[in-house]
């Protein structure tokens, strides 16, 4: 049982003192944790990492997705570390370039052409720009999902909009053919994003088709976010798995096994505007110091030998279905399956924390986050790598069998009082810092 957090403790305070919300990422931040639970780590191997209190945790998540082969995965360390010492910036191209941008282009389905980058949202914003000019309309029109920039035309749609003014950004519910008809029919839309499956959310039959049939319709163009779907789904992403092609997609994440690339792809007549074989007025798509440094590439190029080599997505897949298996078990014997619910693709699992009425409790999901990190399980959800065995599956249902008898306990009492240590997560994206705002006698 794992009770020492003192160390993270420290550290976690001090990085508040040091960088805004005490993270780089909003999402890797310590309201998305438990109080005074929020692990602050100094290495990892596989799926397994350390803390500065040198407790050790089986990872879900994964870098945010980013990590499919696992931490310190050698042929990508090698690959990286002989790259990078021949150089790693230069004022020119180099062939290692090259190479990356062949090894993609073979992948992707109908992508013609491509440009690196350092950030998924550095890719999205230069598609929506581009598909301005193209189509010579402003208003993008975004699926209902999650996350796809932290610039202004998403982020500003948020309810994290301070600062920002008011965005030509529409919204359309997945799935719902006519309702994206609806939006089309009624305004001028540069593109579509959307991404084309969720670990939620598959297709319909015909969806995606549909979808592209609407965008060749009425001019608009379709621009696919491949950041979670890419190297997870397949190598070769949704576009792979399901036939559809965009006319630009984005990719990024798990590109990269963790190191920071990220991609624009497409069709060669839209990406040509960037370049220079057009007439026509040219598009500021992506011009980053460091999109081409050698290191990322090179893993990259790791990334694309191993998924040939070797069977990333089935290991993840074969790995969240035994995970799924064991947990369903234990809430049927326990009989709180309507309240404790693993949901997604075996590759991108969640969990679903419902309280006694059935309503989704962020209170109840942070119980369920402390019984975890004290039997050394680490995770905002179940997302399984390429790098986690049997052996950490059995770890984690173990962790869950007895995570599950305390939440059984809290739905008995109708209330998690008692038994939760401090306040509840919150929301990554909200207005304001309440109910998770960092006060002294909390910060210790």
């Amino acid at each position: 049982m794992i009770t020492d957090f003192g160390r993270s403790d420290r550290a976690q305070a001090r990085l508040h003192e040091l960088v805004p919300g005490g993270a780089h990422t909003y999402a890797r931040g310590s309201d998305q944790y438990p109080e005074h639970m929020a692990p602050v780590l100094v290495r990892g191997h596989g799926c397994r990492v350390t803390d500065c209190d040198g407790n050790e945790f089986v990872e879900y998540g994964m870098g945010l997705r980013s990590v499919t082969l696992g931490h310190g995965y050698r042929p990508v360390v090698d690959a990286v570390a002989a790259a990078i010492a021949d150089g790693v910036n230069f004022s020119r191209p180099t062939v290692l370039e090259l190479a990356a941008a062949e090894d993609f282009l073979d992948l992707v389905p109908g992508a013609e052409m491509v440009k690196f980058a350092k950030n998924g949202s550095d890719a999205t914003t230069a598609a929506v720009r581009l598909a301005r000019a193209v189509t010579g309309r402003i208003t993008t029109a975004v699926c209902a999902q999650p996350f796809f920039s932290v610039d202004d035309w998403f982020i500003g749609t948020t309810a994290m909009s301070a600062g920002i003014p008011r965005q030509p950004t529409v919204s359309f519910p997945y799935g719902d053919l006519p309702a994206l008809e609806h939006l089309l029919a009624g305004q001028e839309i540069a593109c579509v994003v959307m991404e084309a499956a969720t670990a939620l959310h598959e297709p319909p039959p015909g969806y995606l088709a549909g979808v592209r049939a609407l965008c060749d319709r009425y001019g608009t163009l379709l621009v696919f976010d491949e950041m979670i779907t890419g190297f997870r789904w397949a190598a070769g992403g949704a576009q792979q798995v399901y036939g559809v092609v965009p006319d630009l997609s984005c990719w990024g994440k798990a590109m990269g096994n963790g190191f920071p690339i990220a991609a624009l792809a497409g069709r060669r007549e839209y990406l040509e505007l960037g370049g220079l074989r057009t007439d026509a007025a040219r598009v500021f798509l992506l011009s980053t110091t460091h999109g081409p440094e050698t290191g990322a590439l090179a893993a990259f190029r790791a990334v694309v030998r191993a998924y040939a080599t070797t069977d990333p997505v089935g290991r993840m897949e074969r790995a969240g279905r035994r995970l799924r298996a064991g947990i369903e078990r234990i809430t049927a014997e326990l009989s709180i399956g309507e309240h404790l619910r693993v949901a997604g693709r075996p590759s991108c699992l969640l969990f679903h924390t419902l309280d006694p009425d059935g309503n989704p409790s962020q209170e109840f999901r942070t119980l369920f986050l402390q019984e975890l990190l004290r039997r050394g399980v680490l995770g905002q959800s179940f997302v399984t790598s390429a790098a986690h065995t049997d052996r950490d599956i059995d770890h984690t249902v173990e962790a869950c069998r007895d995570a599950a008898v305390i939440y059984r306990r809290a739905l008995e009492r109708g209330s998690v009082a008692g038994l939760l240590d401090g306040r509840p997560v919150a929301p990554a994206l909200r207005a304001h810092a309440a109910p998770r705002r960092l006060i002294e006698e909390v910060v210790r």
